[in-house]
């Protein structure tokens, strides 16, 4: 149908040598009857809902059902699950906080605690949909009329997110608090123990080995020969860690316009990330130093060496090999049964010593990690009354002050208790001004035997 529209202006005349060009008009092409089928799942879904007089929400709690169902059968008939299995979840755990996804055990929250690092991608996977398919907020809203109730399925997401990146992942394995890296025998243990106890110390350990330097060296046994322990004793000491700590570092205000802010937490990052892994390789040196020193393959070698040696020395001496240097087998019987009596009851002593040290070590423990949750919080709120005073400042705190305010406030955390920390913060809060808190920061300082610049 043609359409005239009446323009409220008139056109000029063509120019005199205008000529008009080939007209782009065509013809349309005869019409022609098609027939066309509906097909595919949402055409399959909408029948369904349309001839059982569906609405959507109760089609998806059917459909949600009907595949809880599938995978309880499954379960039952004992279809393989790669060794995944199910684990129960405490209350604590369905009751996570998704926003604190960082404190949370990736692990625990796929059901994979058992497996931890030794879990495959492939295990990794089908955790994840068994966790689906049993807390998806759908089949949650239907059997129990909670909407809103996926705070647990999207601490799932992000286990899952974290769990299936590699990268995320070994960040996450490098700091898993689930496993106590200083769990390791005292040294003082039966020497027939040594490969129980020292094997799996090794085993776990090497879930931080670079692949690029291939399998790693067994512990062995007492079999093994004096090539193979030199072989794995010259790997430890010169292992290849991937390990790494971003993990732990202190989140970037991103909101903030600060540059100078941002690049204060990055240095301080990179700074503790250098920290931790100095420290780390530390504590692997010191464990290797531990084994080496009671492996009995070595002690065995060492002494093997020495009757060589001893021999070489007394060889042509008469007397030594012959009838003069026969020991009576009697007394040797003795001598043996006493050795065996004695090693007996020196084992006892030096076990129920390791209970002893084992329980003595497990209590300084919580003592120590009490504390240190105690200055953490005096560090949190001695770092507030620094912020709400305005670093001490009349105008805008430099970079360089709040850098250095925030490395000696770090600094007194260091040096002193947390009992007199509490004690300053106490004095500061009750303090009358500015001034009168920043003095209570310098009679600290002095306390603790540092530098009051920072704050003068």
């Amino acid at each position: 149908m043609s359409v005239f529209i009446d323009l409220p202006y008139e056109l000029s005349a063509a120019p005199a040598g205008f000529k008009p060009g080939q007209s782009s008009a065509s013809t349309l092409s005869a019409p022609s009857t098609h027939t066309l089928q509906p097909v595919g799942p949402a055409f399959l879904a909408h029948k369904r809902r349309q001839l059982n007089n569906l609405s959507f929400a109760e089609d998806d709690k059917i459909i949600g059902d009907k595949l809880a169902a599938e995978a309880a059968a499954a379960a039952a008939n004992g279809d393989d699950d790669a060794g995944v299995g199910d684990e129960e979840e405490s209350a604590e755990l369905l009751a996570r906080d998704p926003k604190e996804w960082k404190t949370q055990d990736h692990y625990a929250v796929l059901g994979l605690s058992a497996l931890r690092w030794k879990a495959t991608q492939e295990q990794i996977k089908i955790a994840h949909r068994k966790k689906v398919l049993k807390h998806h907020p759908d089949k949650k809203a239907g059997s129990s009329g909670l909407t809103s109730d996926d705070s647990f399925f999207k601490c799932i997401a992000k286990a899952h997110e974290i769990l299936s990146n590699p990268e995320k992942r070994r960040q996450f394995d490098s700091v898993d608090e689930s496993i106590d890296d200083e769990a390791v025998p005292t040294g003082k243990e039966p020497a027939d123990k040594f490969y129980k106890l020292w094997g799996p110390i090794f085993e776990r350990e090497s879930r931080f080995s670079e692949p690029k330097n291939g399998p790693v060296p067994q512990l062995g046994d007492a079999n093994s020969t004096r090539d193979q322990v030199n072989e794995f004793y010259d790997f430890w000491y010169n292992f290849d860690s991937w390990r790494s700590f971003e993990y732990l570092d202190k989140e970037i205000n991103e909101g903030s316009d600060n540059r100078d802010d941002k690049r204060y937490t990055e240095k301080k990052n990179r700074n503790e990330r250098a920290r931790r892994k100095k420290e780390d390789n530390a504590r692997l040196r010191n464990l290797v130093d531990k084994a080496l020193s009671v492996d009995p393959r070595i002690k065995q070698f060492k002494a093997d060496d020495k009757a060589a040696r001893e021999a070489k020395k007394n060889k042509g001496r008469p007397g030594v090999n012959g009838a003069a240097g026969a020991v009576d087998p009697r007394k040797a019987a003795e001598e043996k049964k006493k050795a065996e009596e004695e090693a007996k009851r020196k084992a006892e002593e030096e076990a129920k010593a390791a209970k002893q040290e084992k329980a003595t070590k497990a209590d300084a423990k919580k003592a120590k990690e009490a504390a240190k949750k105690a200055i953490k919080k005096e560090k949190k709120a001695l770092n507030k009354l620094i912020t709400d005073n305005n670093y001490f400042q009349a105008a805008a705190p430099t970079p360089q002050i709040i850098e250095a305010q925030l490395n000696e406030l770090d600094a007194l955390c260091e040096k002193l208790e947390a009992t007199k920390l509490a004690d300053y913060r106490k004095k500061a809060e009750a303090a009358s001004g500015a001034d009168a808190v920043k003095a209570q920061f310098v009679n600290a300082a002095k306390d603790a035997g540092i530098a009051t610049s920072a704050f003068a």
